[in-house]
């Protein structure tokens, strides 16, 4: 049975992202990149897939495969400052192209569009030792505590107790698709991302955004009622009230507890497969860059691989959510 190969995966991204930067309403200003934005996201998709994420070590592998420089796109070999430094300011392209192909592929295929969308975080062990909390407070980085991501923080996972590190917020469609996504360190409260994320999920066709109990405020809940949206969540946090009362009725409606069921198979498999693609399936999860800039750029680029290893299997009518075959071509 034939494969895409990567002269299927590479020209997709590359028309996607044409796409992407045509929609983009202003022109950037100075001087033009050396090494245009989509050849430095194919190089560091290849990095990943070969875990390797040391700048040095990746203008060596550079130089050891010409061939790849010339499919990459790159005239010339990058150096390993320009290769740190690129890969520090990709977030925010990152988010803004994750956004654009969460509504471009609404028109490929009805899997990656739904009238409900899922909402959830996934937190991830920062690389190197914990700095504990009380430490961190004061600023004091005891003797002997070497190679310290600094940038990371605190937060409580359901499932593993206290982490370190940094938090991955994703909205999905019932079939896994990645719509938005957002990393920042570990103790950003779902909340105010969700503040962040409000204007981003007003522009996409839907009706119900599910998610955990940690979504659930009654400001949120009225905030997008007007907007159309209902944001459903299994609790409120809001006690001896009428109006949480009545929400609490209306989130136990057969329909609603149905959606609410469905959100553990809709999400939550999902941040499986983002571990496999960045191969953080250890218990603790724990990320191979440090630093808010680097983390930043290796999940939402773990996002991005997803979404385009989704859109491939879509083309080829393969199982959606099978990713193993997109690491294996970019390795």
């Amino acid at each position: 049975m034939p494969h895409p190969t990567l002269e299927d995966y590479v020209p997709t991204l590359r028309h996607l992202y044409g796409g992407f930067s045509e929609s983009e309403a202003s022109p950037k200003r100075g001087h033009p990149f050396d090494y245009d934005q989509v050849s430095m996201i194919v190089f560091f998709f290849i990095m990943h897939a070969r875990r390797c994420f040391r700048s040095k070590a990746q203008r060596r592998w550079l130089e050891n495969h010409p061939e790849a420089v010339k499919m990459i796109g790159f005239n010339k070999i990058p150096s390993r400052w320009t290769l740190s430094r690129r890969y520090k300011k990709l977030a925010s392209v990152l988010e803004a192209f994750i956004r654009f192909i969460g509504r471009w592929a609404e028109e490929l295929d009805e899997a990656f569009r739904n009238d409900a969308l899922f909402e959830d975080k996934s937190l991830f062990k920062a690389q190197g030792p914990v700095w504990h909390r009380e430490d961190q407070k004061r600023g004091h980085i005891p003797d002997g505590l070497r190679n310290l991501d600094t940038d990371a923080t605190w937060s409580k996972s359901g499932y593993r107790g206290w982490v370190y590190g940094y938090g991955l917020h994703t909205t999905v469609t019932q079939s896994g698709f990645p719509k938005l996504a957002y990393a920042d360190t570990a103790n950003v409260s779902e909340s105010k991302v969700l503040e962040q994320k409000f204007p981003d999920l007003k522009a996409l066709r839907f009706n119900t955004l599910v998610a955990d109990g940690g979504y659930a405020k009654l400001q949120h809940i009225r905030r997008f009622a007007k907007a159309g949206i209902c944001l459903l969540t299994p609790g409120l946090r809001a006690k001896n009230s009428k109006e949480a009362e009545a929400y609490l009725s209306f989130a136990q409606q057969p329909e609603n507890r149905d959606l609410l069921k469905r959100r553990k198979t809709a999400i939550e498999p999902v941040f499986d497969l983002l571990n496999h693609l960045l191969d953080t399936t250890n218990n603790q999860k724990q990320l191979p860059v440090k630093g808010l800039a680097n983390v930043q750029a290796f999940l939402l680029l773990g996002v991005l691989m997803l979404q385009l290893a989704m859109i491939i299997n879509s083309i080829w009518r393969l199982p959606l959510r099978n990713v193993s075959h997109i690491l294996a071509v970019f390795r």
